[in-house]
């Protein structure tokens, strides 16, 4: 049975991530900054007939919270197959390049960015002895320079400079593990899950958690003739399913 740790994974896109790889047959691991909430959604999940699944408390933005989490996990199995870095804020709004507070910047950059690096590192030795491991980075349409810089972009418009600064690097990462990993069975990508109804964006966004997650689910469960360092994104591209970096 593949295992699978998905980060932010107690609500939103991320719990229904975790929903449908259960479907899928996976064991998940669900990640919660708060156990308590990450133990009601397990409850939640188990209530719907499902498992193989149980809740790691894992807060991104703290280095002994991650490596908490890498011991935990590593007590319960010798190998991961699949990290799915879905946590993520916004931050304050709104954001513009020269008004928001640093702090704002430092703040997103430290979840968005930093936490990322942190998990996958920590948690990189146990994804190593998985034979067909795949990381899957949750990032943001709004994550693509080039279309921020096209006039013609449904979202040019849309520009909260830390989230997008934060996406943007994010994605930079992600091109540059890709190419680190690429001798290698891995396969890392960026998933954009559209612009969805959540919290995140007090449900603004036309899409559905549904199919956010299953854009995310897609990527984690790749075959080893599916490629590695893109970026995927159904809503920048719905012809071709990659965005423009």
């Amino acid at each position: 049975m593949k295992t699978v740790l998905i980060t932010g994974a107690n609500k939103s896109i991320g719990f229904e991530t975790a929903r449908q790889l259960l479907q899928q047959g996976y064991y998940v691991y669900l990640g919660s900054r708060d156990l308590n909430k990450g133990q009601e959604a397990v409850g939640q999940l188990r209530a719907e007939g499902f498992d193989q699944v149980e809740a790691i408390e894992i807060d991104v933005d703290s280095i002994e919270s991650i490596q908490a989490a890498r011991g935990i996990l590593g007590g319960k199995i010798n190998s991961l197959d699949v990290l799915v870095n879905n946590a993520g804020v916004a931050g304050s709004f709104p954001q513009t390049a020269l008004e928001t507070d640093v702090d704002v910047f430092r703040q997103v950059f430290e979840t968005n960015f930093f936490g990322v690096i942190s998990v996958t590192q920590a948690f990189i030795d146990l994804l190593r002895q998985s034979p067909e491991p795949r990381i899957v980075n949750v990032t943001s349409g709004l994550g693509s320079l080039t279309l921020h810089n096209d006039p013609a972009w449904k979202y040019y418009e849309a520009k909260p400079t830390a989230y997008v600064a934060s996406k943007a690097a994010l994605n930079a990462y992600t091109i540059v593990l890709a190419h680190n990993l690429r001798d290698t069975a891995f396969k890392v990508n960026a998933v954009d899950p559209g612009y969805t109804a959540t919290d995140f964006n007090h449900h603004s966004g036309p899409g559905t958690v549904p199919d956010a997650a299953a854009r995310v689910v897609k990527a984690a469960m790749l075959g080893s003739e599916g490629p590695t360092g893109q970026f995927f994104s159904d809503d920048n591209a719905p012809e071709t399913g990659i965005s423009p970096w």
